[in-house]
């Protein structure tokens, strides 16, 4: 059996403030050329469809678009809920696809797996929603971390799967022990370190689909995240786009190839002295691309972004970096709240800031959680 593996495509994402709608389709169509050449028998797609929770009209077209040219080569395909989806949502959708669609997005049907059988048998795919565990202690009494509720759900895939038998695919969407994150990128999903999943918790299937990282890695033979398929960040700028191929024989998973995906528009980060920025010759290749400039000039540049627009129209972020900073000059407030991976990083550099130094302490962290944790309830149930 041929497996095509991707994950995050975020549709409706923007680009410091551009559209990426046309861009990502492109890449989408290449991605549904590339099933069919290859004869994929199954697409999995790791999580964040969407971008958001509530998408724009032009989101749910594109998906349906690519959802249905995917089954049209005779694929199946299977689609999970991430953090940023409403799986609510897009699981309203599910009902509306076609045979050959399935998306999974209710975590009390994860013991129900998407069964398609080759020469060597059935394959059990059990796609595993993106879990919050503010939401499932109802059900999972005690479970705090997405270590936890990881933890419960594959213990229900192994012992659906011990009854059917066959080979595995579980289809999830978290941090994974040795995962190396884009910094200020993928929305945190952990608090403290507490919620990085080991990958012990993975044990006992064939093949594990990860999604929320969005750079191409390995953390071991059978467990991949394949990343995103566009470029969302400045800091993915060097990471390659594509999706994992996977063909699993009678024993397992026999072979893992790198299927690459177009770069729409490259994305390049300038470094110097603003003037050479603006003129230097140096810099002639990175007039078509994505521009990042960081320049470092000992005071800031009078109006910079128009006028490295001038040279670079696609020029969509400029930083003042000073190479020679004041004596005793530390990290400012405004650094430290760019800095921050979560809500409670924000608070954390809040209270710091107006308390001489002085952080969140123990017993604030712990209400800071069960608040961030209710208003999670709020928002889902809203």
């Amino acid at each position: 059996m041929r497996i095509l593996h991707t994950s995050d495509w975020h549709i409706g994402r923007t680009f410091h403030g551009h559209a990426t709608l046309d861009a990502l389709r492109g890449v989408l169509e290449t991605l549904t050329a590339q099933v069919r050449e290859n004869e994929v028998d199954v697409v999995v797609v790791a999580g964040d469809v969407f971008d958001s929770a509530t998408p724009a009209a032009a989101c749910y077209t594109l998906l349906s678009d690519t959802l249905r040219a995917l089954a049209d080569t005779g694929a199946q395909v299977i689609v999970t809920s991430g953090n940023h989806d409403s799986a609510a949502r897009l699981g309203f959708q599910a009902g509306l696809l076609r045979d050959g669609i399935h998306v999974l997005t209710d975590p009390s049907r994860i013991g129900d797996p998407v069964t398609v059988s080759d020469a060597f048998g059935p394959v059990q795919f059990y796609g595993i929603p993106f879990l919050e565990p503010a939401l499932l202690r109802a059900q999972w009494p005690g479970v705090r971390s997405q270590a936890e509720v990881l933890g419960r759900a594959m213990d229900i895939v192994r012992g659906d799967l011990a009854v059917r038998g066959g080979r595995s695919v579980a289809i999830a969407h978290c941090f994974a022990a040795g995962v190396e994150p884009t910094p200020h990128l993928e929305r945190d999903i952990q608090q403290g370190g507490l919620d990085v999943v080991p990958l012990s918790v993975f044990e006992g299937v064939d093949y594990v689909a990860l999604g929320h990282i969005h750079g191409r890695q390995q953390l071991a033979p059978r467990v991949r995240y394949a990343g995103a398929p566009l470029h969302y960040s400045f800091g993915e700028g060097d990471k390659p786009r594509g999706s994992w191929l996977i063909d699993l024989d009678a024993e397992g998973v026999a072979d893992a190839t790198w299927l690459a995906l177009p770069v729409p528009r490259r994305l390049v980060t300038l470094r110097g002295p603003f003037e050479d920025l603006l003129t230097g010759a140096a810099h002639a290749d990175a007039e078509d691309a994505w521009v990042c400039v960081e320049y470092t000039d000992a005071l800031p540049a009078r109006d910079p972004l128009r006028r490295l627009q001038e040279r670079f129209p696609h020029c969509a972020k400029v930083v003042h970096v000073p190479e020679v900073l004041a004596a005793g000059d530390v990290r400012s407030y405004a650094q430290r709240v760019r800095a921050a991976r979560s809500d409670a990083e924000l608070v954390d550099a809040f209270l710091s800031h107006v308390r001489d130094g002085q952080g969140t302490t123990d017993a604030e962290r712990e209400l800071l959680r069960d608040v961030l944790d209710e208003r999670v309830r709020a928002e889902a149930l809203a």
